[in-house]
């Protein structure tokens, strides 16, 4: 797992949203019925993708377990 401060988690993550919403009002002004149905896909293209993303978690659940067993010895003779 990354160890990321939480303050450039939120500003980056902040600053994203706000570009996103910039992208939707000019796709609005633009073409408005593409933009109307980006806005109802986005819920269900999110849903469909939900069990992706918890596979994801999962497996690097795993491998850092893995990790952390293989690398055991290691740090116990650094102990030593």
């Amino acid at each position: 797992m990354r160890n990321l401060p939480a303050s450039s988690c939120v500003s980056h993550s902040g600053g994203l949203t706000v570009l996103n919403l910039l992208f939707f009002c000019i796709l609005f002004v633009l073409c408005w019925p593409l933009a109307l149905v980006a806005l109802v896909l986005y819920p269900i293209v999110w849903l469909m993708l939900l069990p992706f993303r918890i596979l994801g978690i999962a497996v690097d659940g795993v491998l850092e377990l893995v990790s952390a067993v293989l690398y055991l010895p290691v740090r116990l003779i650094r102990a030593i």
